[in-house]
C-alpha cells in the first residue's frame, strides 16, 4: 500500500518478489544484531535513527531530475531520465540515481508470503483479538507488528537484510513503503510506532551508505529529521494537495508520481520547476506492455 488507503499501489513485480521472499526463508532464525544498540525493551529504540553513519558517504538525490518509477518491472529508462526506482529484486541502473523499493511495514500479498511469515516469524504479524492477522484489505497484505521496541528491533533486522541487499546491489537509496500502516491497524499501531521503526530503518540505510526516502504520509513530516529521512517519494501529491508540504520539508528533493493526467498537468504547472513530477499508469507497467504510460515535466 502507498500513502493513504484510497490510493492505488503498483504491482511492483510481485511474482519476482514472492520468489525472493521465499528464498529469504532459508535464513531460518535471524540474528538480532540491532540488539547491541537496544536491549529490545519497549521504547528503548527511540534514538536509534538520529545518528547517521560517518563510515560511508551518502549520495543525495538530484533535485528536479526526470524520474522513472519502474516497480512493475525493469526496462531501459527513457533517455533524459536521471533517477529510477525499482523493486529490491531488480538491478539498479548504472549511471543513474537508483532507488530501491522495499515493502517494509507490511508483508507481500499472496499466500506464499503469508505462509513464510507464519512459519518463520508468526509473532511479528499484527493480530486482532481473535489472533487472526490484521490485513490491508486493499492489497491483502498482513501488517507487521511494530507495536513494541522488541518487535521493532526484530523486524528491523529482517528488513535490514533487504536494505543491505540494496546497498550490495549498488542502489543509492532505499524507499521503504507503508509507513502509514498504522492507519489500517484498527488502532493497534500508532504514528509513534511507525516513526520509531522508521528510525531503525534509517539508521540501517545510513550505515550502508544509502539515503532513505519518506514514502508519502504527511502526518510524519514534522518528524523527518529525527527519523533520518533524506528525501521523499510521493504518490499523487497534486491530487491530494500535499506537494507544497513535501516541497517545503525537503527543499525540493521530492520525486512525485501522478496517475491521472489532469493531476500531472496541475503538478507540472505549479511544481514543474521545483519538483520531479512523473506521470505513470497505475500498474507501472514495463515499456513493452499495453497500457504503459510515462511522461515527465
Amino acid at each position: 500500500m502507498i500513502g493513504i488507503k484510497s490510493r492505488t499501489r503498483t504491482s511492483d513485480n510481485r511474482a519476482v518478489r514472492m520468489t525472493d521472499i521465499a528464498r529469504t526463508g532459508v535464513a531460518g532464525a535471524l540474528l538480532l544484531s540491532l540488539a547491541a544498540c537496544s536491549s529490545g525493551g519497549e521504547g528503548e529504540d527511540k534514538d536509534n535513527g538520529r545518528e547517521k553513519s560517518e563510515s560511508r558517504s551518502i549520495r543525495q538525490p538530484p533535485v528536479d531530475a526526470p524520474f522513472d518509477y519502474q516497480l512493475g518491472g525493469p526496462y531501459p529508462p527513457p533517455s533524459k531520465v536521471r533517477a529510477v526506482s525499482r523493486d529490491r529484486t531488480a538491478d539498479p541502473v548504472r549511471g543513474l540515481y537508483s532507488i530501491c523499493y522495499v515493502n517494509a511495514f507490511q508483508a507481500q500479498p499472496g499466500k506464499d508470503a503469508a505462509r513464510w511469515w507464519e512459519r518463520e516469524h508468526p509473532a511479528l504479524i499484527l493480530r486482532d483479538d481473535e489472533g487472526e492477522p490484521v490485513v490491508d484489505e486493499d492489497w491483502q497484505e498482513p501488517l507487521l507488528d511494530i507495536s513494541t521496541g522488541k518487535k521493532r528491533t526484530q523486524l528491523a533486522e529482517i528488513v535490514g537484510k533487504w536494505i543491505d541487499g540494496c546497498a550490495k546491489a549498488g542502489f543509492d537509496a532505499v524507499e521503504p513503503d507503508n509507513l502509514d500502516s498504522y492507519e489500517r491497524s484498527d488502532d493497534r499501531l500508532t504514528p509513534d510506532d511507525a516513526a520509531a521503526f522508521a528510525e531503525l530503518l534509517a539508521r540501517r540505510a545510513h550505515d550502508q551508505g544509502l539515503a532513505i526516502a519518506q514514502k508519502n504520509t504527511t502526518d510524519l513530516l514534522e518528524r523527518r529529521d529525527r527519523i533520518g529521512f533524506d528525501f521523499a517519494v510521493t504518490e499523487e501529491c497534486a491530487a491530494y494537495k500535499e506537494c507544497s508540504d513535501f516541497a517545503s520539508a525537503y527543499d525540493g528533493k521530492v520525486f512525485d508520481i501522478e496517475y491521472e493526467k489532469k493531476d500531472f498537468d496541475t503538478a507540472c504547472r505549479t511544481w514543474g520547476k521545483g519538483l520531479s513530477i512523473t506521470l505513470r499508469d497505475r500498474d507501472v507497467r514495463p515499456a513493452d506492455e499495453d497500457g504503459y504510460v510515462y511522461r515527465h515535466c
